[in-house]
């Protein structure tokens, strides 16, 4: 796949109007469509070397395609401009990976680039020439594609909002990589020669087609360590001493008991025991990046490594794993970002020399890796005994909160497909277990154990698509996920506490409180399907208990049906027959909750056994909570047609109520409408790519002239919120009375006055607004009174007031959007008044919105009922108001560099939303956790 820039073009030195380094933060580890990784980085003067081998190795039509010429060795003269970059108006990334020369010495070897160069220079127009060359070995793996999302982003950041690029007809893989991108292209042959033009605005379809990529090659590459079935077990190479083994040694030792327990279908082989280094060495080397022969199949290749050892000696065993084939390294062993900077640039140091081999790494102060697959159960943990064969799989950060997971899942008999521990999660993380699992045959149901997010808006992205088609429980260590364990690494974050709460509503997912919580709801899923409305019926071995359990039920959000059937602990055989029956007959519920507590005769099985055979005869939703059953016992198991059903059994009532619940609304969820993500309009008059050209524009030039960042005056933030199609109701700013007049003449009457101090401007009890003056007698005694008042009330000598024509009455709002570090762009809404100030009556969301997502807020706060008619006063526009807060999410999602935006007020009249005032704070942006780039963490 390659991309031409003709041999003969002339590349003159570019001299860069700004002041830039290198660009660390374009640097990335990438996955690439087999499942193996590389590193991508900018270009230095160094890889001139590197890039003549590059060329020299390609195919005569790769170098044709390229260069539209033959084309062996790149001239001194090209070579020196293609490594010479000022990362402005000329960039250009690498893809790279280890390689040895002909002495065995270890060195970067390049396998793809791109680069760009700024044809246009207008400022909102810039363009840019792109090309590509991919190594031919790699053509096919999807590196092309990663590149143009890398190049792009670095682009964007440069101002650049065009590429072009020539093609060859015949360059049909280069082709369909502009194509299938989902940008806007349009392309035209002109002598023989295809001219493309790509807009890089991101769009949906870009958006989807990122997210369709990046899930397919991280669920391949979790397939990698998840299907391994030889695995090398390395220790500290120090041999310790029986009498006070240290912590390395007591988990090799752990992990050889466990295996020799139950080995499953895993081979293990044990360093130093059962092979040595040189045995795993490659048996040939010619140089280049393919590290010789050994891999998988031969003798002594494996698939995966587990590795408790020192840091250092982790990191070169890592090293010594080139050309095994191992797909991964599990990391046991702890003392990595917990040790504090130094531990934290080992770590680094650790992902860059397994991803630059082709590895992902799960930990460090991993539990390991357990699959139950038959005839590919992979045994590489800590535990002595597996969980049975199940439907669910298991994701756990620590190593303690794997253990309690797994001893939990192994009480309750629930059976597991998959258990993975990500210890520190310096790399596999729950986002790449989930992309597996959506994929995975022999996974119904999925459970995390967070106790971290690192990347909280990609966890929503995918855990929304997951929830879509399996359910996804959840639990969050800390009530608000605040806590950060030893050894992680997390942005800090200012969000509102009750992000997280969100964050995990939009996904979809099912929050749990706790462990028992978490196995719980999943073994309802796992074993029962999905009900289908909240309509439940009772059978209770009393009354009181039926009454206790139908209170749980409305106290969930459910509807009881009927009056509860109540069956003493030694009704007969038919009696039991015929309250099941009518329990179980067709649309009497839609699920069923059994209680049976005996208080002196002993419980008798025949209840259990008629509910379970008619659950298994209907499929209808049922939970049971029994003296003395718990989880999924036999006597709960009943066969229909082949098929075995079981009940899922709970310690109480509540238990059972509460997991009902759950499942229910999670139901509701995957059949409701999800809308679909807010696209207004933006400019009238421009297309929507101009608009936003326009805006970065002025929000580049604006940090221009002020880098440390900025507060936008009126003009300012009049001219950005415009090119997102709100308009900002004007204003004039006074200091005498006689300029308020003169204002309000030029605005029209009638007008209101204000203090123009943020913190008067909207306290009407302390003298700070005064609506609807209609003539310049009254205007001028307001703003004398106001005047006086500012001055006792401020400590600045000349107050300022604010003259502004009246709008439409209406209900006043307040719409916001933060740039929080963790959670990238945040909006919230409220009902303007002590509402929001003192009882943080307030909605939230994360960007892209849907518009069900943004009706959701508008209707979420608990004044909302004040914008539909509260009390006979007229309602209020909601799509106005809702189109004003589609509209600056868009804005926060497109523009990083917003550190906040409050509109505040919003007036909601009958008709319209009127935007009364602005508050638009610019600082230069940082990368955002999920950028449009697929990256590993590193």
């Amino acid at each position: 796949m390659d991309q031409p820039e003709r041999a003969d073009r002339k590349v003159g030195t570019v001299r860069s109007p700004y002041a830039t380094g290198y660009p660390v933060e374009w640097e990335a580890d990438v996955v690439l469509r087999d499942g193996s990784t590389a590193h991508v980085r900018p270009i230095r003067p160094e890889d001139a070397d590197a890039l003549q081998r590059f060329q020299m190795a390609q195919s005569e039509r790769s170098t044709y395609l390229r260069f539209f010429a033959a084309l062996q060795r790149i001239p001194e003269r090209l070579l020196t401009q293609l490594v010479t970059v000022d990362h402005v108006r000329r960039a250009a990334l690498v893809a790279v990976r280890p390689g040895t020369d002909d002495d065995g010495a270890g060195r970067e070897d390049i396998v793809g680039v791109t680069r760009y160069d700024v044809t246009d220079d207008q400022p909102g127009r810039r363009t840019a020439e792109v090309a590509f060359n991919i190594a031919d070995a790699l053509q096919g793996q999807g590196l092309g594609s990663v590149l143009l999302e890398h190049i792009a982003a670095a682009a964007r950041e440069r101002g650049v909002h065009r590429f072009i690029a020539e093609v060859l007809p015949q360059n049909r893989a280069m082709l369909g990589v502009f194509r299938e991108a989902g940008y806007d292209v349009e392309q035209h042959l002109d002598d023989g020669v295809v001219s493309v033009s790509v807009d890089l605005d991101p769009t949906d379809r870009s958006r989807e087609v990122m997210a369709d990529r990046e899930h397919r090659t991280e669920a391949r590459s979790m397939q990698g360590l998840l299907s391994a079935r030889r695995v090398l077990l390395v220790g500290p190479a120090d041999a310790g001493t029986a009498d006070a083994p240290d912590i390395d040694h007591l988990l090799v030792a752990r992990v050889r008991e466990a295996h020799a327990a139950d080995p499953g279908d895993t081979e293990l082989l044990v360093l130093g025991d059962d092979v040595t280094w040189a045995d795993l060495a490659p048996e040939s080397s010619n140089g280049g990046t393919s590290g010789g022969s050994t891999g998988p199949d031969t003798p002594h290749g494996i698939d995966l490594a587990v590795v408790a050892a020192p840091p250092d000696e982790v990191i070169d065993a890592v090293r010594r794993l080139r050309g095994t084939g191992a797909h991964g390294v599990v990391v046991l062993s702890a003392g990595w970002a917990e040790a504090g900077p130094a531990g934290v640039a080992r770590r680094r140091e650790l992902l860059r020399t397994a991803h630059g081999e082709g590895m992902r790494v799960v930990g460090p102060a991993s539990y390991g890796l357990l699959t139950n697959v038959p005839g590919a159960r992979l045994r590489a943990s800590l535990a002595l005994t597996a969980p049975r064969a199940g439907r669910v799989g298991l994701f756990s950060q620590s190593a303690p909160t794997a253990v309690t997971a797994a001893e939990t899942v192994k009480r309750r008999g629930l059976g597991l497909s998959t258990l993975v521990s990500a210890g520190h999660r310096a790399d596999v993380s729950g986002n790449d277990v989930m992309q597996y699992w959506q994929d995975d045959p022999h996974t119904d149901v999925v459970c995390l154990y967070l106790e971290t997010l690192g990347n909280p808006r990609k966890f929503s992205r995918i855990a929304r698509r997951l929830a879509l088609v399996k359910p996804v429980v959840v639990v969050v260590a800390g009530r608000h996920g605040s806590v950060v364990p030893p050894g992680h690494t997390v942005r800090a974050t200012r969000a509102p506490r009750r992000m997280l709460d969100e964050v995990l509503r939009q996904s979809g997912v099912i929050r749990a409180e706790n462990t028992h919580q978490l196995m719980d709801v999943a073994q309802v899923l796992a074993h029962q399907p999905l009900p289908a409305g909240g309509r439940v019926g009772i059978l209770a071995s009393s009354p009181s208990l039926a009454a206790l359990v139908a209170d749980a039920v409305a106290a969930a959000g459910l509807t009881v049906v009927g009056p509860p059937e109540s069956l003493s602990a030694g009704a007969p055989d038919d009696e039991i027959a015929a309250a099941v029956d009518a329990l179980y007959a067709p649309d009497a519920c839609d699920a069923v909750v059994m209680v049976s507590v005996p208080v002196v005769l002993p419980r008798t099985e025949a209840m259990a056994r008629a509910v379970a055979a008619a659950a298994a005869r209907t499929g209808r939703t049922t939970v049971v909570s029994a003296l003395g059953l718990h989880g999924m016992p036999d006597e709960l198991a009943a066969s229909h047609d082949g098929r075995e059903v079981r009940l899922p059994a709970f310690s109480t009532p509540e238990d059972a109520v509460w997991a009902l619940g759950e499942v229910v609304r999670y139901a509701r969820w995957r059949t409701q409408d999800h809308g679909s993500p807010v696209r207004p309009a933006l400019r009238e008059g421009v297309s929507d790519g101009v608009a936003r050209t326009q805006a970065r524009t002025l929000v580049e030039s604006l940090l221009g002239r002020h880098p440390d960042g900025t507060v936008l005056d009126q003009e300012e933030a009049t001219e950005l919120l415009a090119c997102y199609g709100l308009s900002l109701w004007g204003s004039r700013s006074v200091r005498t009375p006689q300029e308020a007049v003169a204002a309000a003449q030029e605005l029209g009457w009638p007008v209101a006055l204000k203090i123009a101090s943020p913190a008067l401007r909207h306290r009407a009890d302390l003298g700070g607004v005064r609506l609807d003056i209609a003539d310049a007698e009254d205007l001028t005694e307001d703003a004398e009174r106001m005047l006086a008042a500012a001055s006792a009330l401020l400590p600045a000598p000349d107050p300022v007031l604010e003259v502004q024509a009246m709008a439409p009455t209406g209900v006043a709002c307040v719409v916001r959007s933060v740039e929080d570090e963790l959670f990238g762009p945040v909006v919230s809404f409220g009902v303007a008044g002590d509402a929001v100030d003192l009882l943080d009556d307030v909605t939230h969301g994360v960007p892209p919105l849907t518009d069900v997502d943004v009706a959701r807020m508008v209707r979420g706060v608990r004044a909302a009922p004040r914008l539909f008619g509260y009390q006979g006063a007229p309602a209020a526009d909601v799509a106005a108001l809702e189109d004003v807060l589609a509209r600056v999410s868009v804005m926060a999602d497109d523009l990083p560099e917003l550190a906040s935006v409050e509109l505040y007020p919003v007036a909601v009249a009958e008709r319209g939303a009127s935007v009364l005032h602005a508050t638009i704070r610019l600082r230069p942006a940082e990368r955002r956790t999920d950028a449009l780039r697929r990256a590993l963490p590193g």
